[in-house]
């Protein structure tokens, strides 16, 4: 302990040593390093978390058998097989857009916590602009998809990209809808100025409506069942990745789950109240609410049937946005009276 101690004594001292010119961007790499770490061992536990809990809804065990108690271990297994597995690529693929796709998917990922509070001031940046970037970031990782289906050369993959293109489109509308109300309410696009906004009551109590169009639309942004289209396996094989293995398919599996926890972070920062909450540290409270909404996304997709690309167009264009925008309606009427 008084080795790690020393360590971190000395590691602080150098870095308040640097000039200013080198603690800058020294700083934004350390902060860089420090989300990718805090996604990538959370991502390890989801993995092992839905294994688990799809587990218990279909009455079985589930991993038991590496590491004990739990299979807690499992996870950590299968990354050094996928790590180790050689690298294929297929004869007639794009091979850059191939190549590149799997890391333009996982980065959008990395890229919104930059500006989601872990506590009061644990924050990478606290732009005021801060809902609009989330908006704008969380839709680029379609891009990555389409390049994967584009650059594999295989039909089930194209069509899996073309599925979900127009399933981000259809759903990233009433997404981005469903908050404006609660910005209209908070008087602010910055997360720090929304979690101030909650000390008193949570915006999922406000905005019932919006929550609900939110979690549908996050779901299926996500591609999680019942809106699991886009790698259908009794339609489409694997959809897009399906010519992926190894270290390549596993930043497709990083990204999934790094998205599901960015999307579950957001939830919770703006309509749970983020990190606030009374006795225990803010990072905690984020922690825990966070987690409430990934077990609530995985329950739902262990507990729905996948539905048809009529109904997930239906849902999105005669349902959802129609919702959204009487939502934005009806909390300009409130505002105004109140």
């Amino acid at each position: 302990m008084a080795a790690v101690s020393g360590a971190w004594s000395a590691f602080v001292d150098w870095y308040y040593a640097l000039p200013p010119i080198i603690l800058v961007p020294v700083a934004g790499l350390l902060k860089v390093l420090a989300v990718f770490g805090f996604i990538v061992l959370n991502v390890l536990i989801l993995i092992w978390l839905e294994r688990k809990l799809s587990g218990k809804i279909q009455s079985r065990l589930g991993p038991m058998r590496v590491g004990r108690p739990h299979g807690w271990a499992q996870t950590i297994a299968d990354t050094i097989k996928l790590l180790v597995k050689e690298d294929i690529i297929p004869r007639g693929v794009d091979r850059w857009l191939w190549v590149l796709a799997p890391a333009v998917v996982f980065t959008p990922a990395l890229m919104v916590w930059v500006v989601i509070p872990f506590s009061q001031n644990w924050i990478v940046s606290d732009i005021n602009v801060a809902l609009i970037y989330v908006a704008a970031v969380s839709s680029l990782a379609i891009l990555g998809i389409f390049m994967s289906g584009w650059g594999s050369n295989n039909k089930w993959s194209l069509y899996g990209a073309m599925r979900a293109a127009a399933q981000l489109i259809s759903y990233e509308v009433p997404a981005v809808l469903s908050l404006v109300g609660v910005a209209m309410i908070a008087g602010s696009l910055s997360l720090q100025g929304i979690v101030a906004a909650q000390h008193r009551v949570w915006f999922i109590f406000l905005q019932p409506l919006g929550f609900i169009i939110f979690l549908i639309s996050t779901m299926a942004e996500l591609n999680r069942t019942p809106f699991d289209l886009t790698e259908a396996e009794s339609e489409l094989v694997a959809g897009f990745n399906t010519e992926y293995s190894g270290l390549r398919w596993a930043f497709f599996f990083l990204g999934e789950y790094a998205n599901l926890l960015a999307a579950s972070a957001i939830a919770a920062t703006v309509f749970l109240g983020g990190w606030s909450g009374p006795f225990l540290p803010g990072i905690v409270w984020f922690i825990l609410k966070t987690y409430f909404f990934v077990i609530l996304i995985m329950w739902i997709k262990w507990t729905m049937p996948r539905i048809r690309i009529d109904q997930l167009m239906d849902v999105g264009w005669k349902f959802l946005i129609p919702l959204s925008l009487a939502n934005i309606a009806l909390t300009g009427l409130v505002l105004l009276v109140v």
